[in-house]
């Protein structure tokens, strides 16, 4: 422990809180901790000692448990692990690295044989970690670049795909909602933002790219920011749907009409979004797959742990309503 405390810049009596949950230890402190410990490869008492304990149970540490896409994901998980005996337990990373390290951190401590993450950053210390307590991941919705189990869905061509319907209905001030900074799925559908560009021979214009990070209220305030430019986009690509919603409230709130001010269009598909008026021309992921192959790659790791790491990636789906301004009946 005194290695622990020395790089963390505290007390050996603090770390022994830390780990051994004796005293409350505020967060931020608590993770200065937790990431000392990762970095030097210090194993958790006893995490190792008490597995193979024969409860049978797969740890999720993802951010926003209660997103409708989590959501989904969630349930394909726990169909999938309980269909072969074992059960799920949740913790969430509110998408901050600490929180992250924490939650993983206490999933080991409840012996869970393995952890599905959807990663906050690029997760190598996460993964290290998890490896030093000889613990399988597997990591979905955000690659990494790491020799690990995961999947996810295409992001890049499909935010490319829904630039083009726009350009393809005439606009050529098309602007995107990005999500939060850091996350692989935010560099991918931007990425796909300017493809989509590129393709319809479109300049990029950055004052047209500004960051949501990935809630409802960050959309609201990035809308904002797009609206009062001397030029206002006539077209926007929002990144996910938490942030689409805070942008369907700005807009009401400012008496903005979708489509006939600014057509819309969203990556995350709604199980509602047919009901909104317009109905929302989105991109749907396969979230049940998502989680279906997530818990089928659990599964296959602990039943042969020594199988090379797969990557899985999904197709998703344009799904064509009317709040890019075509007809109900249109065609695509």
């Amino acid at each position: 422990m005194s290695e622990v405390a020395k790089r963390a810049g505290v007390s050996i009596t603090t770390v022994s809180h830390v780990i051994n949950r004796t005293r409350p230890v505020a967060e931020p402190t608590a993770a200065l901790v937790l990431q000392a410990a990762t970095e030097i490869g210090y194993v958790l008492p006893d995490v190792r000692a008490a597995r193979n304990t024969g409860l049978r149970t797969v740890g999720l540490a993802m951010s926003a448990i209660s997103n409708i896409y989590f959501g989904t994901v969630v349930q394909s998980i726990e169909k999938t692990l309980a269909a072969a005996g074992y059960s799920l337990l949740l913790a969430d990373t509110h998408d901050e690295p600490g929180a992250e390290l924490r939650a993983v951190s206490e999933l080991l401590r409840k012996h869970v044989d393995a952890i599905i993450l959807a990663p906050v950053g690029e997760a190598s210390q996460i993964l290290e970690f998890t490896k030093k307590h000889d613990v399988p991941v597997v990591v979905i919705d955000r690659a990494v670049a790491a020799d690990v189990d995961q999947v996810s869905a295409d992001s890049l061509e499909p935010t490319a795909q829904l630039v083009d319907h726009l350009a393809g209905l005439g606009h050529r001030r098309i602007a995107m909602i990005s999500g939060r900074h850091g996350l692989a799925t935010t560099d991918e559908r931007e990425e796909g933002y300017r493809l989509g560009l590129r393709r319809n021979r479109l300049r990029f214009r950055r004052e047209l790219l500004t960051a949501g990070d990935s809630s409802e209220a960050g959309a609201a305030a990035a809308f904002t920011k797009l609206l009062a430019l001397a030029t206002p986009p006539t077209a926007l690509v929002v990144a996910n749907n938490s942030m689409t919603i805070g942008v369907l409230r700005a807009a009401k709130a400012r008496g903005v009409r979708v489509p006939d001010d600014i057509a819309l269009v969203c990556f995350d598909d709604f199980e509602w979004a047919d009901l909104f008026h317009p109905g929302l021309t989105a991109i749907a992921q396969p979230t049940k797959a998502i989680g279906t192959q997530a818990g089928e790659l659990v599964l296959s790791r602990l039943a042969e742990p020594d199988l090379p790491s797969r990557t899985v990636q999904l197709r998703s789906t344009f799904v064509h309503r009317e709040s890019c301004g075509c007809a109900q009946d249109a065609t695509f």
